[in-house]
């Protein structure tokens, strides 16, 4: 990217929480005997991932001043995201998140206070003009304070010639109605954001199986011009405005052991090959290779993912 005098790589702005990831493989909620806890939330794996991967990470979001946000502090310190525009909350709770442990799309509970009371003041005029990428996930949009700071804050970015980007990572169970959803990421999509959605996203969203060209017919009539649809363990294609549609599949790998993160990882790989001036098949190896390895370890990716910023 042609922004060599900001030094954010990334701002991610949303969900910080604690998941609760199931001993017992492939079984629902009402079946998990026990859990283990992990720092979790997809705006906070993504700055994660980058910081590991050499980017320059800020996070914006919000905790409980309680033993859950002393936990998502310490771990967040340790991979060194800047954690300075992350508030402690005296009146909520950090939020926790109960997921069973799966192959496929796990099944969740969340239980949300702290995360979504994003303020304005967290953000400000400064950040936006030092930072290349505007990050944020349709989770984070789907509660108020939080989806008002955020879309104003997504429009001034774009003034400033910041690029934006989104996880469409829609569940019904985190909002009042799909026409609400629909209408947000209508509203944020206005920007130009570079989005990632999933098959399964977009089957919650519009409650049917839709022809991946409608898919990207959706978004790119709303303006977008770079979108990414995974497929899961078909792998991944992405069709850009005006141009032939990019397959790739998946790495094959012996075996899954938790599919939560992985999105999040594939989309670290593919905004850190984005940033790093990478053609857009580039990113989506560098993509596939990233979610490869979450998808064969249970919580955080391995500590050696620093590799893949050395073969660019």
């Amino acid at each position: 990217m042609k922004n060599s005098n900001k030094n954010i790589d990334i701002l991610c702005v949303g969900e910080v929480l604690v998941d609760f990831i199931g001993h017992q493989n492939n079984v629902l909620i009402n079946e998990t005997r026990d859990y283990h806890r992990y720092l979790g939330g997809s705006s906070a794996n993504v700055a994660m991932n980058c910081k590991r991967l050499g980017l320059s990470s800020t996070l914006v979001s919000t905790v409980g001043n309680d033993g859950f946000g002393e936990y998502i502090f310490k771990r967040l310190n340790e991979v060194k995201v800047n954690t300075k525009h992350l508030k402690k909350s005296e009146n909520n709770s950090t939020s926790v998140i109960f997921v069973s442990r799966s192959n496929g799309t796990p099944d969740f509970m969340p239980y949300r206070n702290a995360d979504y009371h994003i303020s304005e003041d967290q953000i400000t005029t400064e950040m936006l003009s030092q930072t290349k990428i505007f990050h944020t996930t349709c989770f984070a949009l789907s509660k108020n304070p939080a989806q008002t700071t955020i879309l104003k804050k997504a429009e001034e970015a774009h003034k400033k010639g910041c690029k934006l980007s989104i996880d469409v990572n829609y569940a019904k169970e985190l909002w009042e109605t799909k026409e609400q959803a629909l209408q947000v990421i209508k509203n944020y999509c206005q920007f130009n954001p570079l989005i990632k959605i999933s098959e399964d996203d977009m089957l919650r969203l519009f409650e049917k199986q839709l022809p991946h060209k409608e898919i990207f017919e959706f978004f790119h009539n709303l303006g977008v011009e770079t979108v990414c649809l995974t497929l899961g363990s078909e792998g991944v294609k992405l069709s850009q405005k005006g141009k032939d549609i990019i397959q790739l599949p998946a790495i094959k790998i012996e075996k899954v052991m938790d599919t939560t993160g992985a999105g999040d990882a594939f989309w670290s790989g593919f905004l850190f090959a984005y940033i790093k001036e990478k053609s857009i098949e580039e990113c989506l190896q560098i993509a596939l290779k990233l979610a490869a390895l979450k998808l064969q370890n249970v919580g955080r990716l391995p500590n050696n993912i620093n590799i893949l910023s050395k073969l660019l």
